[in-house]
Parts: structure tokens; sequence; C-alpha cells
């Protein structure tokens, strides 16, 4: 127990929950989802690699892609390994600190994620309706006070989270819903008024990801209408391939979420393991798929990969790369 006048709570730990009817093939589960961790890891690390050393990639798009890895290796870092430790060891127990450092954490993240899918769409709009003073609009400069505004105002809003957590007290139960801690989840088991809590935690998700999201469907409908004034078919779909990617991170990052508010509002009761699923594919499948949208898509960036992986002896041609 912790003591009564510190944390005020009954419960000193909480217990994690795997996927919920599927206790028995835990150990195979883990299988796809070790491969997953191994995927996000080497493809997360790679992006940022060829972005540090690679001085042509220093550009706004490229920056703020690695701004993108950061973040999705965060989120993996803090996800993950509780996943894994549950399938593997059937450890299911987490303390009130190390549960709400990870709630700080994966939260966090989530919320860089959000503003840097953002920031790229605003990289996007620059790009595609004033493509002759991209550079100038978009200086490094530039870059770096919006990277710290993403910093600064995920620090401000999560912050108050973990400490206003402090005050309520554990005692209906100790078993969570997911395999890691989250916010919602964590208040559904207080036993004193979450009134406070629940209010600061929407204002956070309204004022971070809700905020974002509707912005980045704006930035969406000026490109599209810059796109439709391009005179030439061909320079409409050059225009639009551009944008592929970063539709393809957002689609990613916000259908889940969506999926799952729309489910436990208005939805019909389904299993548990259905909302557990949803939920693993909004914290999961973006980190290992960002990097393989943007390796598959970006040619600059796969063929400095490919110059790491296939070294040209001194009497071999060129081999061009057709993309």
């Amino acid at each position: 127990m912790f003591p009564t006048n510190s944390t005020n709570s009954i419960f000193s730990t909480f217990l994690l929950t795997g996927i919920p009817g599927l206790e028995a093939v835990h150990v195979w589960i883990s299988i796809p989802f070790c491969a997953m961790f191994l995927m996000t890891v080497v493809g997360n690390v790679t992006i940022m690699t060829l972005i540090w050393k690679e001085h042509a990639l220093h550009v706004p798009m490229y920056l703020f892609l690695a701004m993108l890895a950061v973040s999705d290796l965060g989120l993996s870092l803090f996800t993950f390994p509780t996943m894994l430790r549950i399938f593997w060891l059937d450890a299911r127990e987490l303390t009130f600190p190390v549960c709400s450092t990870q709630m700080f954490f994966i939260h966090t993240f989530q919320d860089l994620e959000s503003a840097i899918l953002l920031a790229m769409a605003f990289d996007r709009y620059v790009a595609i309706s004033r493509p002759l003073h991209y550079s100038s609009i978009l200086t490094n400069s530039v870059i770096a006070r919006i990277g710290l505004a993403i910093f600064v105002r995920t620090l401000t809003v999560q912050v108050p989270l973990p400490i206003l957590l402090r005050r309520l007290c554990f005692c209906h139960s100790n078993v969570l819903s997911h395999s890691y801690c989250l916010h919602p989840d964590i208040l559904k088991l207080s036993c004193s008024s979450t009134k406070i809590n629940s209010t600061v935690g929407l204002f956070v998700v309204l004022s971070t990801m809700g905020l974002d999201f509707l912005l980045i469907l704006f930035s969406y409908v000026l490109i599209l209408k810059t796109i439709l004034s391009i005179a030439s078919h061909g320079g409409r779909l050059k225009a639009l391939n551009t944008c592929i990617s970063h539709l393809s991170a957002v689609i990613l990052f916000f259908t889940p979420m969506i999926c799952l508010s729309i489910l436990h509002r208005f939805g019909p009761k389904l299993p548990a393991h259905v909302y557990v699923t949803m939920a693993n594919m909004h914290f999961l499948i973006p980190p290992v798929m960002n990097p393989i949208v943007y390796v598959v898509k970006t040619k600059q960036i796969r063929d400095k990969i490919l110059k790491l992986v296939i070294k040209k002896g001194p009497g071999e041609s060129q081999v061009t790369f057709i993309t």
C-alpha cells in the first residue's frame, strides 16, 4: 500500500491486461508483436540516422520526418515492452509511479506525433501553394521554432495529468483494460471524484489531437483547392503525389482513434478484445508503418538506403533505380 498521506490510495499496484480471451495463445501472439517492435526500431532509427548524416536531406520535409520518427520510436519504447512482458512472462503488475510515468510518456509522444503531423501538413501546403518561396518561408530557424513550440505545448498540457492522479483514491479494482497505462483507463478505477481529472483530460485531447485533426483537414482543403487550380493534369498528379505519404501517416494515426471513440460512445457492445485490438492499432501500427510508407514513396530516402545496402565496386557500372 501507498501511505495514505502521500497518494491517498488503497491499491499500490495496477494489473495490466493482455488480449482478453486469448491468454492461452499469448506466447504465439507475441511473435508478430516482437517482429513489429524490431521493425519499428530498425525503421525509425534508420530514417533518423540517414537524415542526420545526409546534408542533402536537411530540408523541411525530412526534418519533420525525423521528428515523426523520434515520436514513433518513443511511443513504441513505452508500449511494446510491457506488452511483450505480459505475453512472455505473464508479468502484469506495475506500481502506481511506474504506471503514471508510462501513461505520461505514452500520451506525450502521442501528442507530439499529432502536432508533428500538423506541421507536416503545413509543410505540404507551403510546398504546393508557394513553391518558389518554400525555402524562404520554412527556414531552419522557423523549423526549430515550430519544433520548440510543439515540445512546449505538449509538456504544458501533459505534465498536470500525472500530478492530478495523485489526489485520487483507487479502491474498486486495480485491473486495467489494456497492456499499458492510459489516462482514461486509470480514471475508471478510481473510487473518488474524477471530475477535475476528466475535465482536464478532455481539454487536453480536444486542444491537441482534436484541434490538430481539424487543422490538418483545413490544410488539405487548401491544398486540394491549389491542386485543382493547376492547369495540367500531370502537374495536378505530381502535386497530389507529394502528399500521399503524409496522408497515409494521418490516416494510420487518426482512424483507429476516431473509430474507437465512436464505438465506445455510439456503437453496439462488442467483445473486450475488439476494443483492445483497435487501441493497439492506434498506438502500435503507425510507428511500424510510417517508415515503410516513407521509404516506399520517397525516392531520396529509398536511394540513400539502397546505397547503404548495395556497395558498388570500383569497376562496376552505375545502377539506375526507376521510381
